[in-house]
């Protein structure tokens, strides 16, 4: 069975509820898991209103705080469960990517996420991220709706 799982979030409420239903699967066959929050650099030409208002040591400072607060709460659910946890937060321009390479490098036998992402045109123009990975990804992935 699998024995390391790679959690992607993002902190939203759709994501907290795949991360437990993640961690609670974790714990019901003893794998342990990392837990990834990717943020994009900084980009002076952008269409993201934190970038286009924001200097880039301001962007810099909200993206590091943010992913504290969400690998904050995500390790107390895992605590919570006695599920062995790695936090980890990643700067990339394409998060897919970053979650793919990130479960390479962690060894990992499993990626869980969950199925949300950007609607109306966005979505036509960029795709789910968990579409993405499910694409390009040689590793299984499990996911949550």
């Amino acid at each position: 069975m699998y024995k390391h799982i790679l959690i992607p979030t993002d902190g939203s409420a759709l994501a907290t509820t795949a991360v437990k239903q993640a961690l609670d699967f974790a714990k019901a066959i003893g794998a342990e898991v990392t837990i990834l929050t990717v943020h994009e650099p900084f980009h002076i030409f952008t269409l993201e209103t934190e970038m286009i208002s924001d200097t880039s040591a301001v962007y810099k400072e909200h993206a590091k705080r943010h992913a504290k607060a969400v690998l904050e709460k995500v390790d107390a659910l895992a605590k919570a469960r006695a599920v062995k946890c790695t936090l980890l937060d990643v700067e990339a321009d394409y998060p897919y990517e970053a979650i793919i390479d990130t479960a390479k490098k962690k060894k990992c036998d499993l990626i869980a996420m969950a199925s949300h992402g950007h609607g109306g045109v966005k979505a036509l123009i960029l795709g789910s991220e968990t579409q993405k990975v499910l694409a390009h990804s040689s590793i299984p992935v499990l996911v949550y709706r």
